[in-house]
């Protein structure tokens, strides 16, 4: 029995830590090449840095959905969004101090967010994502990011925050970024197998695993570059990055593995895992929209709102 945990939890380590190196590689090299190309850095954060550090999560919804496990795929994503927007946004200035947000910018992105993951729980609510559904849910992130790139794209060419270094060996950097694309796909092939056995050995539901344990690993990426760019003073691009994954996450990850192939899901556990979503980020878009900022009394409430996620999701249990 002692063998049997052991083996599938090296191997989600493992797959964790393959994500995380692949997906940082991948972000590092298409940044690079975004940032020669002039992009400001609340958009670089917005659209190519979510993507890129969210590459784990669109890996795990197509193979997760490819192999019929539909509860993976969208709770691993909807946990994602709770996550990244209470956890990994809440530990930030316990580690590299308080920074500013623009409140119009917060609002703007918190209400895209809100509305992909309303669309999401009104998709899920019936057990089942239909391709129709899922081209729904890719689309309204294209829709989400063109409002947000109009919106907010010149104001952030005038802002003062400087862009990452630059570098125009693009094919190298192109090199890079594929390599890091390749690992992210085996990454999510491992975390995968490995979430599908601990749930069975363990009896329980594919869908918890998920929510918690992989949503936290996923996420690794985001609290890695955000670290970073906040050490280098880009505040921009870290906080177009965090709700920037959530936007993306709620839409874009959730629907492109049901648009290849259709899921069935466990309808109960989205609802309520999406439902308290939507409370928490409304929480903290509230919460960054009066304060312009993230201090450690605002950190320590998004971890608390992240923790009291499992409690409520105790009671459901039971």
């Amino acid at each position: 029995m002692i063998f049997e945990v052991i083996v599938p939890v090296l191997f989600l380590l493992g797959g964790l830590v393959l994500l995380v190196l692949s997906s940082d590689t991948a972000v590092e090299h298409s940044v690079s090449i975004a940032s020669a190309l002039g992009a400001s850095p609340l958009i670089i954060g917005i659209v190519l840095v979510s993507l890129g550090t969210d590459l784990p999560e669109v890996a795990n919804s197509i193979i997760a959905s490819a192999a019929g496990h539909g509860d993976i795929n969208v709770g691993n994503s909807l946990g994602s969004v709770l996550a990244q927007a209470t956890l990994i946004l809440g530990i930030l200035p316990f580690l590299v101090g308080t920074f500013k947000v623009n409140r119009k910018e917060v609002v703007l992105m918190g209400a895209c967010q809100v509305l992909a993951l309303i669309m999401c729980v009104a998709m899920t609510e019936k057990g089942y994502i239909t391709r129709l559904n899922a081209l729904l849910l890719v689309a309204s992130w294209v829709i989400f990011m063109v409002i947000l790139v109009n919106v907010t794209g010149k104001k952030g060419m005038e802002e003062t925050d400087t862009p990452p270094s630059t570098n125009r060996r693009y094919f190298y950097h192109f090199r890079r970024a594929a390599l890091g694309f390749a690992g992210i796909a085996v990454g999510a092939y491992v975390v995968i197998q490995s979430v599908t056995t601990l749930s069975s050995i363990f009896h329980i539901s594919e869908y918890i695993v998920s929510f918690f344990v992989l949503a936290i690993g996923t996420s690794l990426p985001e609290i890695m570059v955000n670290l970073t760019a906040i050490r280098n003073k880009h505040y921009k691009l870290a906080i177009g990055n965090t709700l920037g994954s959530c936007i993306f996450d709620a839409s874009f990850a959730i629907g492109i593995g049901p648009l290849i192939f259709p899921i069935t899901v466990s309808s109960s556990l989205a609802m309520i895992t999406g439902l308290y979503a939507i409370f928490g980020s409304l929480l903290v878009i509230l919460t960054l929209a009066l304060g312009e900022k993230v201090d450690r009394r605002s950190g320590a409430l998004f971890i608390f709102i992240y923790l009291l996620s499992y409690l409520t999701l105790g009671f459901i249990v039971k």
